[in-house]
């Protein structure tokens, strides 16, 4: 019994770490490939120019989380990708989980 409750802890901790991972590969990596751009700007480029913007992890997040939430290009800040893309469709998720990608944009090295 030991042993089954310690697999089923160590099997959460990992579908809890990597949550978020699919969350971005389900949802985000479809349009925004790792490493180039195709129908929209890789997210290496949208990561690179949101930590220029936003040192803090908080402000990352929430500012990418809202704008995402409701695309428009006055608050973009890749006013030249919305040029050559068009602008991102509002695709109706909810703001935990933008904010659970967006963290994960933030902490991760594509």
């Amino acid at each position: 019994m030991k042993q089954f409750l310690i697999i089923i802890l160590l099997s959460y901790n990992l579908f809890a770490s990597s949550y978020p991972s699919l969350l971005f590969s389900g949802n985000c990596e479809t349009c925004h490939k790792i490493g180039e751009s195709i129908s929209a700007p890789s997210i290496n480029l949208i990561r690179k120019r949101y930590k220029e913007a936003f040192f803090d992890k908080q402000e990352f997040i929430k500012y990418m989380s809202q704008w995402v939430y409701n695309p428009n290009e006055q608050g973009s800040l890749m006013l030249d990708q919305v040029n050559k893309y068009g602008l991102m469709p509002n695709l109706s998720y909810d703001k935990k989980t933008l904010e659970e990608i967006a963290s994960y944009i933030f902490e991760t090295e594509f």
